[in-house]
């Protein structure tokens, strides 16, 4: 979130009006949710390669925002604490607890992007795995139904997928 957004989201706040999400629907106009709009009725969720791929590629992108630049302020901040706590003040240890905090925090927020990234990699892997997979299932199904089905030949002739029989095989 930019901190001009956090900034009007706190000023919204403290005039009384906060901030509202709404989960599940678009608002009709009407203010309200409406119950008789079944998921069923409005489709199902579909995610594509295309889609995952965003997501994996957003999520390694804030982490390497949080990197580049969040990462930036714990050192000189640890060091600015030492200093207040060697002169003496007391601030010197709230300094350096809330940078152990924010570190703490930065690295949980570091994780799950990495996670996340990670996640989407595996599962374009191995949804296109299980595509394959059932590709090859489906076409090996298609093989056996030719080979029962009688209309893969012209009727009273015989089923071509099985091929001529050679004059060996009809000794036997």
């Amino acid at each position: 979130m930019a901190w001009d957004e956090w900034e009007q989201l706190k000023a919204e706040a403290a005039q009384g009006q906060s901030a509202h999400m709404q989960l599940n629907h678009v608002d009709g106009g009407g203010g309200g949710y409406s119950p008789s709009v079944l998921p069923s009725k409005t489709g199902d969720l579909k995610v594509g390669h295309g889609d995952l791929v965003k997501i994996g590629s957003a999520a390694h992108h804030l982490y390497d925002q949080l990197w580049d630049k969040a990462r930036v302020a714990t050192p000189s901040s640890d060091s600015a604490a030492g200093d207040l706590s060697k002169q003496g003040f007391a601030l010197g240890a709230g300094l350096q607890h809330v940078s152990n905090r924010w570190e703490e925090q930065l690295k949980s927020l570091m994780d799950a992007c990495a996670q996340i990234s990670n996640h989407m990699q595996v599962t374009k892997t191995v949804h296109a795995n299980d595509e394959n997979y059932i590709q090859r299932q489906m076409s090996s199904i298609d093989a056996l139904d030719d080979g029962f089905d009688e209309r893969v030949g012209a009727p009273g002739k015989k089923n071509s997928v099985y091929g001529e029989k050679s004059k060996s095989d009809k000794k036997e």
